[in-house]
C-alpha cells in the first residue's frame, strides 16, 4: 500500500496517520512496536509506571522494531517527573501528553529534540498547547475510552484546528476508515486509535478483556466520576453498576475512589471483566474481531483512501 503524507507522518516519520493511544496497562512494548512495524506510530503508556519501568520498556521495545515510537506521560502520575527525564535519557523523539498540562517539561523535551503532542479536551487548552511549542496536539472527544472531557469529536476537532496552526490529530470514536476519513474531513491530519489495537493479537490484555469488547453492543458504554469532575468511560458491568448507585448515594470521592483502587489492572491482566474497569471507547460496538495490527492498519487505510479517494 503507498504511503500517505501529511503534516503529522512528516513531523513522526511514520507511513500512515496514525497513533496507538498510550492505554495504561495496555500500551507496553509489544503493541507500541507491532504498531510502529505496522507503519503507524506505536506509544508505550507511561501510566503510573517509575521511571525505570517505563526504561525497560523503551529498551524491550527498540528490541522488537526500529521504527520511530513514542511514549504517552500521564501528567498525573507521581513518577511523571522520572519519565519526563527517562525519555530524554533513551532518546525517545516523541511524547505525548494526558491528564494535565505538560509545560514544566517542555523546555528539557524541547532541547533535547523530543516532539511534544499534547491531549487536550478543549479549544483554550489546545491554543495554551501551541503557545508553549507543542509540535501538534490530540483533541480527544468524549466517545474515547478513559479519561474523557465534555466536547465530542466531532464538535472538538474542527473547532480545534480552527483555532491552532499546528497539526490536528482526531482521537475519540475512531476504529476504522469511514472514522479516519470524518476526522481528515474535519481538519485532522491523523488520527489516535485505541480500544480496536486493545483486541490486536499483539496487545498482552486478557482474552476476557479483548472478548467484552468484541462482544460489546452500541450501548454498552458507561460513564463514571462525573459527579466529582473525573469522568470516565468503560464498558458497564457489576462495578460500574455499583459505583452509579454510590454516586447517586452522594458517597465521597474517596470512597469511590477506594471503591476502583486496581480495577484496570485487575480487567486487563487478571481478567476481571465483571468488578474490574473495562476501559473501552463508544467504538467498542464496532470492533467484531481480533487481527494483527498489521491487518487492522491496512484494512483502516485501504478504506480511508478509497472514501477519501486518496492515491
Amino acid at each position: 500500500m503507498s504511503k500517505m503524507k501529511t503534516r503529522i507522518t512528516e513531523l513522526l516519520g511514520v507511513e500512515y496517520p496514525i497513533i496507538q493511544g498510550g492505554m495504561a496497562w495496555v500500551a507496553e512494548h509489544h503493541l507500541a512496536a507491532a504498531v510502529s512495524e505496522a507503519g503507524g506510530l506505536g506509544l508505550i503508556g507511561g501510566a503510573n509506571a517509575p521511571g525505570e519501568v517505563v526504561r525497560d520498556e523503551i529498551r524491550k521495545a527498540r528490541k522488537l522494531t526500529d521504527k520511530p515510537f513514542g511514549v504517552n506521560v500521564m501528567l498525573m502520575s507521581p513518577y511523571a517527573d522520572d519519565v519526563a527525564k527517562v525519555i530524554v535519557e533513551e532518546g525517545i523523539k516523541v511524547v505525548t501528553t494526558g491528564a494535565g498540562n505538560p509545560e514544566k517539561y517542555m523546555d528539557i523535551w524541547k532541547a533535547a529534540g523530543v516532539k511534544v503532542i499534547p491531549v487536550v479536551a478543549s479549544v483554550a487548552l489546545a491554543r495554551r498547547m501551541e503557545r508553549h511549542g507543542a509540535d501538534a496536539v490530540v483533541a480527544e472527544g468524549c466517545e474515547s475510552g478513559g479519561h474523557i472531557g465534555e466536547q465530542t469529536t466531532m464538535t472538538l476537532v474542527p473547532q480545534v484546528a480552527d483555532a491552532v496552526e499546528i497539526p490536528v490529530i482526531a482521537a475519540g470514536g475512531i476504529g476504522d476508515g469511514r472514522g479516519i476519513a470524518a476526522a481528515f474531513m474535519l481538519g485532522a491530519e491523523a488520527v489516535q486509535i485505541g480500544t480496536r489495537f486493545v483486541v490486536s493479537r499483539e496487545a498482552v490484555v486478557h482474552e476476557n478483556y479483548k472478548q467484552r469488547i468484541i462482544k460489546a453492543k452500541d450501548i454498552d458504554s458507561a460513564v463514571t466520576g462525573r459527579s466529582h469532575g473525573h469522568p470516565i468511560r468503560c464498558l458497564r458491568n457489576e462495578m460500574t453498576r455499583e459505583y452509579v448507585k454510590m454516586e447517586a448515594e452522594g458517597k465521597s470521592f474517596e470512597e469511590l475512589e477506594y471503591m476502583t483502587l486496581g480495577a484496570l489492572r485487575r480487567a486487563v491482566q487478571e481478567g476481571d471483566v465483571s468488578k474490574g474497569t473495562v476501559m473501552a471507547g463508544q467504538i467498542a460496538g464496532l470492533i467484531t474481531k481480533e487481527q494483527t495490527c498489521k491487518e487492522m492498519v491496512e484494512e483502516m487505510m485501504a478504506q480511508a483512501k478509497t472514501l477519501m479517494k486518496w492515491e
